[in-house]
């Protein structure tokens, strides 16, 4: 039941128009709420992002009342506390505030106002004849899903996923080689059911899409009314001598791999391991492993990252890691991989191609994904492009076919950020997948929605907290550094001539939730105002969204 509580050190709600305050709860330890003023109202709100947990704070609110977490991006309307854009599933909790005999108070229950966050409105006895199928179980279908529900879909959902677990938060498998289910899946069983989102555990092998029926190899038949494609990525293997036949070589996509990755490690850890593959997979495996074994990355770059992030960028990255321990072999090819004296089943190095022989107790493939389409290459109804993903208008629906939709890896959509100008883009991004997922089930519940425009977000575990922000579709020409670069502490702004396109940045939030909000209000100051000096933090935020 709902109590009044005392704000402590507040007489009168003074908060000037988007001003944000932390505020502490008399009554409740450790409890917090935030303050926001919007348009002469002032909000009261959970204090932390329910995604990680980061304050907001830290982070960005612009003029119509939305708060962009400084962390990883995630979004929440101050008004109702609904997510506005991923990662984070759980809205924030809302309290009534008031001032009262020269002091201020919200009224809540002490358990919402600990947790700093409610939970999503998706009960449901599911009805009628309208059925979603979705394919595939990581963040887009999990977005998709939660969406439909929150916005009032009331018929029948079924995720069909190969995988052996309910959908899961995939970014902690690179960054932390989190194996136990428990600590990673979204959401529980109980809440599905809550939900009547049935999820099958089985594996598609064709779509009829005349009608209309998904078939999976256990023989089984899934009717739809819409169809929702989120299948994600396969990992590339090397077609190289060794990789195929030797054992202890392992890809990183789902949670048994993570098992696999870990037994191959042991308890006693001293193992030698060498990362193939210096992007972002590859890097943050190393980093998670560093602890106790020899690790050493193999990449053809001169730099980690450098397609993305750029030759000096990249040696910072390298420098942190280094720091763990971790050694690098980059401007390297891989030749093969070599049977252990011991059991020649297993690998025993790795051989390159400048005649460098790496001691290898077990290898960590991170080569990059193709998009998880095999099951409509044969199929004649659709027509995939040249990398096996599907093209998508803006609100995700494939080329062709109403009521279908493609999101996540899988989807080339055009993308209408800095620089992109509508070009078909595909974007292997955690918060992209679960934004196009919300985008599809906009289009489901609400068919006259307008499509969901967003900024591409993700972030990387190397030693420090990596934010990223936009895309590169046409690649970059130009980079201009702020801050300390030496000591792992920079904003880097990526143009295309003298338009920013993507900024990066290490220890100097919110600057990448910032360049966000001024991405899509196309305010974002130009690469020659950043050289000389200029800061994304002192622009002010315009209410027009452009994108």
């Amino acid at each position: 039941m709902a109590q009044e509580y005392k704000l402590k050190g507040l007489s009168a709600l003074d908060l000037t128009n988007g001003e944000k305050r932390e505020v502490e709860v008399e009554g409740i330890e450790n409890g917090k709420v935030l303050l926001a003023r919007v348009g002469g109202t002032t909000h009261a709100m959970s204090s932390n992002c329910t995604h990680y947990g980061a304050p907001l704070k830290l982070g960005v609110l612009n003029p119509e009342g939305r708060l962009t977490c400084a962390w990883h991006g995630a979004c929440f309307n101050v008004g109702t506390g609904d997510v506005e854009d991923a990662p984070a599933l759980d809205p924030l909790a809302k309290f009534e505030v008031y001032e009262k005999s020269g002091a201020v108070y919200i009224k809540g229950e002490e358990a919402t106002i600990k947790a700093s966050r409610r939970q999503p409105n998706v009960k449901c006895a599911a009805q009628g004849q309208e059925k979603v199928v979705v394919v595939g179980g990581g963040s887009g279908a999990m977005g998709a899903v939660q969406a439909l529900r929150e916005q009032g879909f009331k018929g029948n959902i079924t995720i069909i996923s190969k995988e052996p677990n309910l959908p899961i938060d995939r970014t902690k498998l690179s960054k932390a080689l989190i194996a136990d289910k428990s600590k990673v899946e979204w959401r529980s069983q109980e809440w599905f059911d809550s939900a009547s989102i049935a999820t099958v555990s089985d594996e598609v092998k064709s779509i009829d899409f005349k009608s209309q029926t998904v078939h999976t190899k256990s023989d089984k038949s899934h009717s739809y009314t819409k169809l929702i494609l989120a299948s994600g990525g396969t990992p590339k293997t090397l077609p190289l001598p060794g990789f195929k036949e030797l054992s202890n070589i392992f890809l990183l996509r789902t949670i048994p791999d993570v098992q696999a990755i870990l037994g191959a490690v042991g308890e006693k850890k001293g193992k030698n391991v060498v990362i193939i593959g210096s992007s972002f997979i590859g890097m943050e495996v190393a980093n998670a492993l560093s602890s106790n074994n020899t690790v050493t990355v193999v990449g053809m770059e001169e730099a980690p990252l450098e397609k993305v992030m750029g030759s000096e960028v990249g040696k910072i990255f390298q420098k942190l890691i280094a720091k763990n321990g971790v050694k690098f072999q980059m401007g390297a090819s891989v030749d093969s991989a070599k049977a252990s004296s011991d059991d020649q089943s297993k690998v025993g190095s790795v051989s390159l191609k400048d005649g460098t022989n790496l001691p290898a107790d077990l290898v960590v493939l991170g080569v990059g994904v193709t998009p998880a389409t095999e099951y409509l290459q044969e199929n004649g109804a659709i027509q995939l492009e040249k990398d096996g993903s599907i093209r998508t208008n803006e609100s995700f629906e494939v080329e062709g076919h109403s009521g279908v939709y493609a999101i996540g890896d899988i989807a080339t959509y055009p993308y209408h950020g800095p620089g992109g100008n509508g070009s078909l883009t595909r974007i292997e991004h955690w918060n992209v997948a679960q934004n196009s997922g919300r985008s599809a089930a906009a289009s489901i519940a609400k068919p006259t929605a307008a499509p969901k425009r967003f900024i591409p977000v993700f972030w990387s575990a190397m030693g420090s907290q990596l934010r990223y922000c936009g895309n590169t579709p046409h690649g970059w020409d130009d980079l201009v550094l702020q801050g300390q670069p030496d000591e792992a502490k920079f904003a880097a702004f990526y143009g295309k001539g003298d338009t920013v396109v993507a900024v990066a940045s290490m220890q100097m939030d919110p600057v990448m939730s910032k360049s966000a909000e001024l991405m899509r209000r196309s305010k974002m100051p130009t690469l020659d105002e950043l050289r000389k000096g200029k800061s994304v933090l002192d622009v002010g935020l315009p209410s027009e969204v452009k994108i």
